[in-house]
């Protein structure tokens, strides 16, 4: 899904999971100020949607994601996931219920994957699923935009801004009256400076939402059964996640950040030492210079000095060991 705004002045395509909208639009660091003073707004377009409307669409939806969504007010905004039957992370959402529709915008791509499950689980429950993403387009404002909401446009509200899902049509004008469009690098650097984890990036096959800090954002640990809570419910009560996401402070003397994947290692041990981890997102942030999220062991020290490839780096705890 190629977003219309990639004609704006300025703009330069993304590419891997984030193509089809502006990785930024010629000066990073301004957009990034922008953002984090409550102006301008992301294109996020290339986002899946997916909309569940019908009678029992909340009390549906409680036995298949990891959140308590039975009850979920018109307008609160939660997230959720979808686990395997081992408890690994499969699918993850944000939404957002008006009172008759069920929203959530998901990774770019994973909404057929998504639609697929959950048509395969609707038996005799009233409600219809449906891949909205070639109608509507997701923009998020920051958290401080005064910015004024288009009358119909569904918004998802959360402590880190405002999730717009607005007819995919009126992208451009949109974008001509709320200016300056920040891209999608801009975006992804203040999410690794708030340590939130994203599907894809800092999830892999193996991955359980308490390495990620996901339980009691995305996970209820109250809530009734669904797939994968025996692995939840177990690792919660009985032991600790293998493990853990750290936020980086990297050296910035390096001309080049460590890419995804890039081995993490203890800095006395050197290049050569055995790999505790690995970077799953690197950025360049406007006030703290280059910084990352990675997985690591469970074990390893929280004031361990830590080297990504050869990049030295800092650990903050973002999970508890």
């Amino acid at each position: 899904m190629k977003s219309p705004l990639l004609s704006l002045p300025g703009a330069v395509p993304a590419e891997g999971r984030d193509e089809g909208v502006a990785a930024h639009y010629g000066d990073l660091f301004r957009e990034q100020r922008a953002l984090a003073d409550g102006a301008g707004f992301v294109d996020l377009s290339h986002r899946g949607v997916v909309t569940v409307t019908g009678d029992d669409r909340l009390s549906w939806l409680h036995l298949l994601l990891t959140q308590h969504v039975s009850d979920l007010p018109a307008g609160q905004a939660t997230e959720a996931l979808i686990l395997t039957a081992h408890g690994h992370v499969e699918h993850a959402m944000y939404l957002v219920d008006d009172g008759e529709t069920t929203w959530m915008h998901v990774e770019p791509g994973t909404q057929g994957d998504l639609l697929a499950y959950l048509e395969s689980m609707k038996f005799f429950y009233r409600v219809e699923t449906a891949d909205r993403t070639d109608d509507i387009a997701v923009v998020h404002l920051p958290a401080g935009s005064i910015a004024d909401v288009p009358e119909g446009a569904v918004v998802r509200e959360t402590s880190h801004g405002r999730d717009l899902f607005l007819p995919r049509a009126g992208l451009e004008s949109y974008a001509a009256a709320h200016g300056p469009a920040a891209g999608i690098f801009a975006y992804e650097a203040l999410r690794v400076e708030a340590h939130r984890p994203r599907l894809g990036f800092e999830t892999d096959h193996r991955t359980i939402p308490h390495e990620l800090g996901w339980i009691g954002s995305a996970v209820h640990l109250q809530k009734g059964c669904y797939r994968g809570q025996e692995t939840v419910a177990r690792v919660q009560n009985l032991g600790k996640p293998p493990r853990r996401l750290v936020f980086l402070h990297l050296d910035g003397s390096d001309v080049l950040l460590p890419g995804p994947g890039t081995p993490v290692r203890l800095a006395a041990d050197g290049e050569e030492g055995r790999q505790l981890g690995f970077v799953t997102t690197s950025a360049r942030h406007h006030e703290l210079g280059p910084i990352a999220l990675a997985l690591v062991k469970r074990n390893v020290p929280v004031d361990a000095e830590l080297v990504a490839g050869n990049t030295a780096a800092a650990q903050e705890v973002v999970v508890e060991p």
